[in-house]
C-alpha cells in the first residue's frame, strides 16, 4: 500500500475510534435521562399512538406528531447533611410537577409539559420537543429524611433539597417559587 493510503487508513481508524468512544459515553451518560412522555388530556390532539393525525385534523397539515421521548438531565449532589437533586425541565410551571418518595431511596418526579401553539396561523415544520405527562424515577445514593424536603422551580430548573438522616413515611413535596 502507498504511504498516502496508509495515512488515510490510519486517519479513518482514529476517526472511527473517536466516534465510537463518543457514542459509548453519550449512551452511558444519557441512558437514565431518557424519559417517556404520554399524550395529555387537555392538550390539542396531535397524533395517536401510531403517529397518525386524528380524523378531525387529517385535512390540516398544521400539526406534526411530537416526540414521545426526551432527555431530562438530572444532577444529584451529595454532602454530609443533604442531597440536592437538580432537574432541567424548561417550559413548565411549578404547578406542573408532582414529587413523591415511595421509599427513602427512590424519588419520583411526575409532570406535565403542555403544548403551547406559538402562532395560531403557523404550520410546524419540525417538532423535536416532547409534550404530555412523564414520570422520572431517580434512585438516590443514600436514604433521606422526606419530612424536611424542599422543592423550588426557577428558570427551567427544578431543585429538590433533601436532608440525609433517618427515613420516614412517603409524602408529597410541594413545589414553590423562589
Amino acid at each position: 500500500m502507498t504511504n498516502l493510503a496508509e495515512q488515510l487508513k490510519h486517519g479513518a481508524g482514529q476517526a472511527w475510534e473517536s466516534l465510537s468512544e463518543g457514542w459509548r459515553e453519550l449512551g452511558a451518560r444519557a441512558s437514565g435521562a431518557l424519559t417517556r412522555f404520554w399524550p395529555g388530556g387537555d392538550d390539542p390532539p396531535l397524533a395517536n399512538a401510531s403517529g397518525e393525525t386524528p380524523a378531525a385534523q387529517a385535512h390540516e397539515d398544521r400539526w406534526l406528531p411530537p416526540s414521545r421521548w426526551a432527555f431530562m438531565a438530572v444532577d444529584v449532589f451529595v454532602s454530609t447533611d443533604r442531597l440536592l437533586v437538580r432537574i432541567e425541565a424548561p417550559g413548565m410551571d411549578q404547578d406542573d410537577f408532582q414529587i413523591e418518595m415511595s421509599s427513602p431511596e427512590l424519588l419520583s418526579v411526575l409532570g406535565r409539559k403542555r403544548h403551547d401553539k406559538e402562532h395560531a396561523s403557523s404550520v410546524y415544520a419540525l417538532v423535536q420537543c416532547a409534550y404530555g405527562t412523564f414520570r422520572r424515577d431517580i434512585r438516590l445514593p443514600v436514604p433521606v429524611d422526606v419530612e424536611r424536603a424542599k422543592a423550588t422551580y426557577e428558570a427551567g430548573v427544578l431543585r429538590i433539597e433533601l436532608s440525609r438522616p433517618d427515613a420516614r413515611p412517603s409524602r408529597r413535596i410541594e413545589v414553590r417559587t423562589v
